[in-house]
């Protein structure tokens, strides 16, 4: 099936956090099948949209079960290993045996495996999973990262103080692993300039990050050698009311009701990897800078930290 190109020459990316897996590209939304699995149409939606690789977001072993058998389909596609903030109770029944599975999927998939995480914490959903648990298991992924010199793929929500505690009794292993990634980032410029102040840091952005007027100042103030784009798909597009929407240039076909999804149209709510386009029109509306000299810093940002030959993986 041919899909459409949406705009003219398609500049280059690489999408950091892709969460393929998710029951939405099956066309299964809470539980219950609205249309046709359409994974493969979303793939090729994203290369033709100028996509050169993904990586694709595992939060726990089911995730890194999954994402590995759909990396293995597909050359352009990598994943990380890791147990998300709110999944770290999944460690608790057997800790020693849940590391040593997640540390044997690295081992067995080094061509596959970029990034450990999606490691971190995140207070705002402490139900799911209880700080202590959290920082425990967030600072036991620093010896998987070290170990086999992987990046980190980080999350942060509400919990700068003791994520920047934990990076900093930790730095040797952050240097041994060079470094990372703090993705979805939709905090304050001085927690911004708290991360970066760790040399081998990014910051990755989403329509998330683009949400409030203070979200996009902070955004405009980080420096472009330190940042990385991604869509966090089937979350985290750029919505009408987000202050980085005005920027949005390109747009897609899109269908509200996801009981008439066509394969030409995209799922109104469900984001995919090719509205990565839409974050760099933001970010360049917001830096008033080129989007074309944007997409080339920030695509070698993402190769230098993951995919450089010098990583061990």
């Amino acid at each position: 099936m041919q899909l459409r190109r949406y705009f003219g020459m398609a500049l280059k990316y690489i999408d950091i956090g892709a969460n393929l897996t998710d029951p939405m590209f099956q066309g299964c939304y809470g539980g219950s099948q609205k249309h046709k699995a359409d994974l493969d149409i979303v793939l090729e939606r994203a290369w033709q949209q100028g996509l050169q690789k993904m990586i694709i977001t595992a939060g726990c072993l089911k995730d890194v079960d999954e994402s590995l058998e759909l990396a293995s389909k597909d050359e352009r596609l990598f994943t990380t290993v890791g147990t998300h903030p709110t999944r770290c109770d999944e460690f608790l029944a057997d800790p020693e045996d849940y590391y040593t599975q997640l540390r044997s999927k690295i081992e067995a998939n080094k061509e596959k495996v970029v990034a450990v995480g999606e490691c971190g914490l995140d207070y705002d959903r402490l139900h799911f999973c209880g700080q202590e648990t959290q920082r425990q298991y967030f600072e036991k992924q620093l010896d998987l990262a070290a170990e086999f010199g992987l990046p980190l793929f980080l999350h942060m929500r509400n919990a700068a103080e003791d994520f920047m505690a934990i990076l900093e009794r930790n730095r040797a292993k952050l240097e041994a692993c060079g470094g990372g990634v703090v993705h979805s980032f939709t905090g304050t410029l001085e927690e911004a300039q708290s991360i970066l102040a760790f040399g081998g840091l990014y910051i990755g952005i989403n329509g998330c990050s683009l949400k409030t007027e203070e979200n996009a100042e902070v955004v405009r103030q980080l420096p472009n050698d330190r940042i990385m784009l991604e869509t966090d798909c089937p979350w985290c597009g750029i919505r009408p009311s987000h202050a980085g929407h005005k920027h949005v240039v390109t747009k897609f076909p899109t269908v509200k009701k996801k009981e008439k999804w066509t394969a030409e149209s995209l799922v109104d709510g469900r984001c995919e990897p090719c509205q990565i386009g839409q974050v760099l029109e933001a970010i360049a509306g917001l830096k008033q800078e080129p989007k074309e000299k944007l997409a080339e810093i920030y695509y070698q940002n993402t190769v230098d930290l993951f995919f450089s030959p010098k990583k061990n993986n």
